[in-house]
This record gives structure tokens, sequence and C-alpha cells, in this order.
């Protein structure tokens, strides 16, 4: 799933080519908006809200547009050659005289009212890369559920937007605390140190081809997709179990020495399936 970086540098790609101009073709691909266009609109931003994209158009209308696991934006230039997959994978194309933006794979693409974007993005927290982000308040919302593995709270949109898989991995690594271990058991000082880490995370990357998280010259991530690789901490073997975030299981990489706590037994189920009641 596309972290939150991604989705940004996103928007800046589609922004820089659509922004400021006329459409001179919009094609919706998919049976509800199949008569719609949108040709003869200026487009006036393409602005990120945590993982979704609003394309705002003329008239008061949002494309919103959601990538999830295996969707994608292309952007190409007059005579070039569509790159992004087989035809049957477009969902929308919006065309300038100069730009070809093309959607594929997207599980979620609507055409909503402006004034009415709040339906499809009210529901999310503080956005790590976004105007309201608001450290305390998604501390608060973390917090909220103290029985919830960290990383599932992590993950979950609603709590702050923008962290997926990896950064949820490296974020329990620097902290020094399993994905499994309660919310409401992570210590009082890296609880306070949550929030600006993530963001600082996600700044740091969003400029950046190759997410790096570790500042080490050769090694860009700690543990996400390091299994079973030593450590370059402490040099034990990273290991990688699922998770679930509500919706699906997901591979979830830590260090057992550099990150004691909770975790799935060798061969048993995924802790993602044992969820801890306060005082259990």
């Amino acid at each position: 799933m596309p972290e939150g970086d991604t989705v940004w540098q996103a928007a800046r790609r589609l922004h820089d080519a659509l922004a400021g101009k006329v459409l001179t073709r919009s094609d919706f691909r998919v049976p509800r908006y199949a008569t719609v266009d949108l040709a003869g609109r200026t487009v006036l931003e393409v602005a990120p809200r945590g993982k979704h994209l609003l394309t705002r158009v003329e008239g008061g209308l949002t494309v919103h547009s959601h990538l999830r696991m295996d969707g994608s934006w292309k952007v190409f230039a007059p005579g070039q050659r569509w790159s992004g997959g087989p035809a049957h994978q477009i969902r929308v194309v919006l065309a300038t005289a100069d730009r070809t933006a093309v959607g594929y794979r997207l599980p979620v693409l609507e055409l909503l009212r402006t004034a009415d974007e709040q339906r499809a993005v009210g529901h999310l927290g503080p956005d790590l890369l976004g105007p309201d982000w608001d450290p305390a308040r998604a501390l608060d919302n973390l917090r909220a559920d103290p029985a919830r593995p960290l990383g599932e709270a992590l993950l979950d949109q609603r709590n702050l937007a923008g962290v997926g898989n990896v950064y949820k991995c490296e974020l329990c690594f620097l902290l020094g605390v399993t994905p499994w271990l309660p919310v409401g058991e992570l210590p009082a000082d890296r609880a306070a140190r949550l929030p600006a880490l993530a963001h600082k995370l996600l700044e740091a990357n969003r400029d950046r081809p190759v997410r790096r998280t570790t500042g080490l010259r050769g090694h860009d991530l700690f543990v996400y997709g390091r299994a079973p690789r030593p450590c370059l901490r402490c040099g034990t073997s990273v290991r990688v179990a699922d998770q679930g975030d509500g919706s699906r299981e997901r591979p979830t990489y830590w260090c057992p020495t550099c990150q004691p706590g909770p975790a799935p037994r060798p061969g048993g189920p995924s802790a993602s399936r044992i969820r801890r009641r306060p005082g259990g």
C-alpha cells in the first residue's frame, strides 16, 4: 500500500501536469461516470489528503481517487506511449493540450462536489504531510484504544493519516517496541516521541525517489523487507510475521532483540488475532 509520502509525490506530479490548464479530454472508464465529460473545465489543483488524492476542477467538482495496494497515476507527454498497464486497467483519463494523466487500477474513483469532500476524507485523522497536522490530536487518537496493538493503531488512518506498512515497521523499530505491544503499554516517553518521529520520517522522504529511514550508507531501511538478514544495530536475524490492519494481514518486520515484547509464536497463529484485554 502506498505511504503518505508516495501519495504526496503523486499529487505533486499531477498538480504540475494539470493545474491551471483546461481539460481537453476526460474519459471515466467506470459505469457510474461513463457519460461524464469534464472537457473545457480548468483544473484548479491536485491535493493529497493522507492516502487520498483530490483533483479539484472548475465548477466545484472534485475527482477523488485512492491508490490502495495496486493503483497508480501516470503522466504522459503528447505522443508518448502509455505504460502503466494494459488498457483494461485504465479507470480514468484526464488530458490537457500538453499532458495526459492516466489512472490505472484505481479501486476508489468518484466524482463529487468539492463542498462535499469531507464525505470522502472527513474520517481521517491529522495528515502527517498536511496543513492540519496536529501531533497532540494524533497521540490522543492512538491512545483511545489502549488494548490495540501499536502496529494496527498506526495503520488506522482515523488516528493519523499517512502511515503505511513500511513506516509502521520502521517506527516501531525506532521506538524499540514490537508492533504487537498494546498502545497503552507504550512507555510515556516513547509515546510522546511517536508523532514527531512519524512526521519527521515522512517529511524527510516526501521529495526522495528512494525511501530512507536509517541514515546509513548502503542501507535504506532498518527492518522492513530485511528478514532474515541481521539487524543493522545488533546483528540478530530480523523476523517477519503477519499482522492485520482491520482489512487484511500484512507482513510485519521486527528485531526480537532491539524490540522486546509480545510477538507471534513461531509456527503459531498471527499475533494480530490475539487481542489483549486491559489487565489481561
